[in-house]
């Protein structure tokens, strides 16, 4: 189990920020600023990045809104299934259902010699 702090600048000082340059089309404002960001949480060990925005401001903002996601995802556990049993009647017709298949197939076939 993560735990999380609330404020987004304590979780800021629990990651390593590092930023770098996008790639992809945008021309010289893309080669020029480095305004990807790339989110370490040094606890956990979970790496988000993003490079959507041109502001890395934004792009900051949004890691940590991926971040708090994906530990969220990763703090999930599903309930215990509770095993339960087929009722005498859904076992009833189950074996109606195969008794009338049967049926359908034995009509199918050729008959035989003997009868």
């Amino acid at each position: 189990m993560i735990r999380l702090p609330e404020s987004d600048e304590d979780l800021l000082r629990e990651c390593e920020v590092d930023t770098f340059r996008s790639s992809g089309p945008g021309g010289q404002h893309v080669n020029k600023t480095e305004s990807a960001v790339r989110l370490t949480h040094l606890p956990s060990g979970v790496v988000v990045t993003s490079q959507q925005e041109r502001s890395q401001h934004r792009n900051k903002a949004l890691c940590l809104q991926k971040l708090r996601e994906k530990i969220g995802r990763l703090n999930y556990r599903p309930p215990k299934r509770v095993p339960t049993r087929k009722s005498r009647s859904a076992r009833n017709r189950t074996l109606e259902e195969k008794a009338r298949r049967s049926r359908i197939k034995r009509l199918r076939s050729k008959p035989s010699r003997d009868e």
